[in-house]
């Protein structure tokens, strides 16, 4: 595993009580991130926002604090839950004003790497990120004004910020920064394929045909069968930093990446996410229409439509001679869905480092 110059806190264990804080067991210094070799070190840390354990630690609070909220019971983990990789299952979220957002919850796992973040990429830190579902009228629908007023007239929070950032004044540059560094931690890379790709295991036969199909392109004229998949989610962290429109029927009261750059290629983009933990952050696309894998997998196979920008990856591909669609059969659909499975990583969505303070020990 590489290490930045930073180290994770594996100190004593804390149950944060509303009414207290002992600042005594707030974790101090320099935060390591290990993260694979194979994940490469393409990323940047603001250089006003150096990682600090104690900041993480601070971030991860507010990362689970409703008090954000307008009506008091909503967090940032509302619509990014643990369990499910820090998605929420549905196929859009719903805020306090009740209705559905526009779009489905992505997952937060390895946030360290991504430049262009939500689906548009309208936001190009962590940082600036934070703000939108912070003060958007149909998520969490409350200024950082009152934000730092309602943190402020907690007993918790002032000897939290006192410690961590030197001044009871708690402000919004504070908070956006905190949630920022928690979430550069959410670093998933200890599935069962990383293990393989060690030399760790073996995969079975299904989820290495899986694998070796999901890698190849097809070329009927040489006999090789494959999906293609590795030209949108390729590499180690299964996602290459794109913009695609992927064959869905364009819905105009979501045209992506063009509603950020007016410019008419962008028109019906959406950024590739990452397959990591793809088995428990259904449903899928932008707007959640696919419930099961086997769903997408459905959609890129037999019913990609040739709408204009359609990403010329996904264009003349077959495995047929001059087929006019994927053609996978449906066992190698199966062994596809296998080798996507094995991008699963209990660790990461049972490591107490990432868990609600609020409810469970703060490592």
């Amino acid at each position: 595993m590489k290490k930045l110059k930073w180290f994770i806190f594996a100190g004593s264990t804390l149950t944060i009580l509303m009414a207290f804080v002992s600042t005594e067991l707030v974790p101090r210094g320099e935060y390591v991130l290990e993260y694979p070799k194979n994940f490469g070190n393409r990323f940047s840390i603001p250089s006003d926002n150096p990682m600090q354990k104690e900041v993480v630690y601070l971030g991860k609070m507010l990362f689970y604090e409703p008090l954000l909220s307008a009506n008091n019971q909503i967090s940032c983990a509302s619509c990014h839950q643990q369990t499910l990789a820090f998605t929420d299952g549905k196929t859009l979220s719903v805020g306090v004003s009740g209705k559905t957002t526009k779009r489905n919850s992505m997952s937060l796992a390895n946030l360290l790497w991504v430049r262009q973040l939500f689906w548009d990429g309208r936001s190009s830190s962590l940082e600036e990120q934070a703000m939108g579902p912070l003060t958007h009228p149909d998520e969490m629908a409350q200024s950082l004004a009152v934000s730092c007023q309602k943190l402020e007239k907690t007993k918790l929070y002032p000897a939290l910020f006192l410690e961590v950032f030197h001044t009871k004044k708690i402000t919004p540059e504070l908070i956006t920064k905190s949630i920022a560094q928690f979430e550069r931690t959410l670093i998933s890379a200890n599935a069962k394929y990383d293990q393989y790709l060690a030399g760790i295991i073996s995969l079975n036969h299904q989820e290495s045909n899986g694998l070796k199909l999901f890698s190849s392109l097809p070329q009927p004229e040489n006999g090789v069968r494959g999906a293609g998949c590795v030209q949108c989610h390729g590499g180690a962290k299964t996602y290459i930093e794109l913009f695609h429109n992927n064959g869905l029927p364009i819905d105009e009261r979501d045209l992506g990446r063009f509603e950020i750059t007016q410019n008419t290629i962008d028109k019906a983009r959406f950024r590739v996410p990452t397959l990591r933990n793809i088995a428990l952050t259904a449903p899928y696309m932008h707007d959640g229409r696919f419930k099961t894998l086997e769903n997408v997998l459905d959609h890129y196979n037999e019913h990609i439509e040739n709408v204009p920008n359609l990403s010329p990856f996904l264009k003349n591909n077959s495995n047929e001679k001059n087929g006019k669609s994927l053609a996978l059969t449906i066992q190698e659909k199966q062994d596809i869905i296998a080798f996507l499975h094995i991008l699963t990583d209990s660790s990461f969505i049972q490591n107490l480092a990432f868990a609600n303070p609020h409810k469970t020990p703060n490592p």
